[in-house]
């Protein structure tokens, strides 16, 4: 079965930089897309950013410029933070989107989360 796995996570000051990092396992995978979402204390999950199997690349307007997405290897995603400010402080989730069933649908997994944690 599919299993998403976050690391990195910890308490870091304003202004300073953090990695996540999402492994991903259950054999030979198609992905239509990987990606990072958080939820902050008290709020629903949101997008934080994604990629897609066709190359394109999304960040909320939130974290752009001062998050990056990468893979990082065939199953592997990793997030790089810099900037980091108070507000940025949730749980981050990884999301795979798997096809499955020779492409008849596409699926979500999620990790089980990693918190970040930006104060002083």
């Amino acid at each position: 079965q599919v299993r998403l796995v976050e690391s990195g996570g910890g308490l870091v000051q304003p202004g300073g930089s953090l990695r996540i990092s999402c492994a991903v396992s259950g054999g030979i995978l198609t992905f239509h897309a990987m990606g990072w979402y958080r939820q902050p204390p008290g709020k629903e999950r949101e997008l934080v950013a994604r990629h897609t199997s066709a190359g394109v690349t999304t960040y909320a307007d939130s974290v752009k410029g001062r998050f990056t997405i990468a893979r990082d290897s065939r199953k592997n995603a990793t997030l790089h933070m810099m900037n980091l400010r108070p507000e940025d402080t949730a749980v981050y989730y990884c999301n795979a989107q798997i096809v499955e069933d020779g492409g008849f649908y596409v699926k979500d997994y999620w990790g089980q989360g990693t918190q970040v944690t930006v104060s002083s």
